[in-house]
């Protein structure tokens, strides 16, 4: 994928003046937190087409242990030159996703992995502190072979107790920008009437 710079130009002029008033609320109290940030930014960015704006309106929170990999890690690196000081406590949203999965008990819970990686890991120790997950869903093009997390099969997690023993957990392999669609046409969007 080839990105021209004037994109990441584009962001930078959009998401300085947020983050300076981030700042502005920190001082003021505000606690940030990743999933904090992205809320903001959901509200921010007022748009439909955004799952981080539809997350934002229903008060969803969205975790995100590497959300300083990639452009808006740097923006927050160029930030701390013109206007220092802003901090994500990272510890707190680890904190909120691991009490969810404690505290979901008797209610099920259930995970549906795009990819793999850091993400993959967090949201599974996640539900190992309430002994696994109920139910399991994981979409990759990665192979166990090389040893990463990533290619992991479910039955890694069920060794841990990050997916509970007795539940049926899929791996699709297949590219999850086109598998993933697909599956939610054929489940959750046929019952989208009863979320309305």
């Amino acid at each position: 994928m080839l990105v021209p710079n004037s994109n990441y130009c584009a962001f930078e002029d959009w998401i300085m003046p947020i983050l300076d008033t981030m700042l502005l609320e920190q001082q003021q109290g505000t606690h940030w937190t990743p999933s904090k940030m992205i809320h903001r930014l959901g509200k921010e960015i007022n748009h439909p087409d955004s799952i981080y704006y539809w997350a934002y309106k229903n008060d969803v929170p969205v975790y995100c242990p590497a959300l300083t990999d990639g452009s808006l890690g740097d923006m927050l690196y160029f930030h701390t030159f013109k206007n220092p000081g802003l901090i994500l406590d990272i510890v707190a949203d680890i904190r909120a996703m691991n009490d969810e999965a404690m505290k979901a008990p008797p209610r099920k819970t259930g995970v549906i992995i795009l990819g793999g990686g850091l993400p993959k890991h967090h949201i599974c120790n996640a539900n190992l502190m309430k002994n696994g997950a109920d139910f399991a869903v994981y979409i990759s093009t990665a192979q166990e072979f090389d040893g990463s997390d990533s290619g992991a099969r479910p039955d890694e997690a069920v060794s841990w107790g990050k997916i509970r023993a007795d539940a049926k957990p899929v791996k699709v392999y297949g590219d999850a920008s086109i598998m993933f669609p697909l599956i939610i046409s054929q489940t959750f969007a046929k019952q989208a009437d009863r979320f309305s």
